[in-house]
């Protein structure tokens, strides 16, 4: 199934737009520079133009692989495989269509999931992993409250996901008011999202099956919890990092991998890659070598 719409994809100088038919479906990724692979799988409900601020200083020393994973951006969206074991597969496939045996692999939010369930999965595939905002999901996840508490943030859209039709029925044409209140709250610099992003974000969403896709992450999290507890403790370097939900990280990671080192970044909210590009930048280089 191949989409179709109006949208069409950002450009950023030094990188190009490829598409790829990868585990029965097909799958959007940009490329720039040389060096070790460096995968990026971004979150929601952004695209991998999240990443468009740290791609060229990361294109000086590795070659960036920005994915859009299944149901986001202009790949496929097909009816299932949303569960991060899937979704993974389809990174693997992906990497060796492009003719990589090991890469370093990256991810934030949404992609944080995918990226751990990438290591998890295709271990010699894998050199190191970085994944911040928040992590995999666990049985952390089962401990979440509907109310909100005042020791943690209320992840309300984790319910609103589950809902079957009625996000897409909702949410069609106003796509926008949901990305200005999710940087709204989530983010401690908001201008750090410009309105071009914001736009690119929203006309992404606004796709024919895009919101369902969407929902599907997120309706996938039981299932990626049962898979979680039957995968092996990694054995690559992993970094953890976090912003505004940086203690998520830790509980979801610890005792999941031999070498761990985790690192806050105090006073930045959820989007790392546009709020604290900089600093995110100078991390992954110092991690990945």
């Amino acid at each position: 199934m191949t989409t179709t719409s109006a949208f069409t994809e950002p450009t950023l100088a030094g990188f190009e737009h490829h598409y790829a038919e990868v585990n029965g479906t097909r799958l959007h990724y940009v490329t720039g520079g040389q060096g070790e692979p460096l995968v990026l799988l971004p979150g929601w409900p952004q695209t991998w133009w999240q990443f468009h601020k740290i791609m060229p200083a990361l294109a000086e020393r590795y070659e960036v692989i920005a994915v859009d994973y299944r149901g986001m951006g202009t790949s496929d969206k097909p009816k299932a495989g949303y569960d991060k074991k899937t979704m993974a597969r389809d990174i693997y496939e992906l990497v060796r269509h492009l003719g990589h045996e090991r890469v370093n692999i990256a991810g934030e939010d949404i992609g944080s999931m995918v990226a751990y369930a990438f290591a998890a999965n295709h271990p010699d595939a894998t050199t190191k992993l970085a994944l911040w905002e928040v992590g995999h999901p666990g049985e952390v996840f089962n401990e979440l409250r509907m109310l909100p508490q005042p020791d943690q943030p209320h992840l309300w859209w984790f319910a609103f996901n589950q809902a079957d039709d009625l996000p897409e029925k909702l949410l069609e044409g106003r796509y926008r008011l949901l990305i200005d209140y999710l940087i709204g709250i989530e983010s401690l610099d908001p201008d750090a999202i410009d309105e071009a992003s914001r736009k690119i974000y929203a006309a992404a969403y606004e796709q024919p099956g895009a919101v369902r896709a969407s929902n599907a992450w997120y309706q996938t999290f039981g299932r990626d919890i049962e898979d979680a507890r039957t995968y092996d403790k990694l054995q690559m370097p992993v970094l953890g990092l976090g912003g505004m939900n940086f203690a998520f990280v830790p509980a979801l990671l610890d005792g999941k991998a031999t070498d761990v080192r985790y690192v806050e970044f105090k006073g930045a909210g959820h989007y790392l890659s546009q709020e604290r590009p900089e600093e995110l930048t100078r991390e992954l280089m110092q991690f990945f070598g």
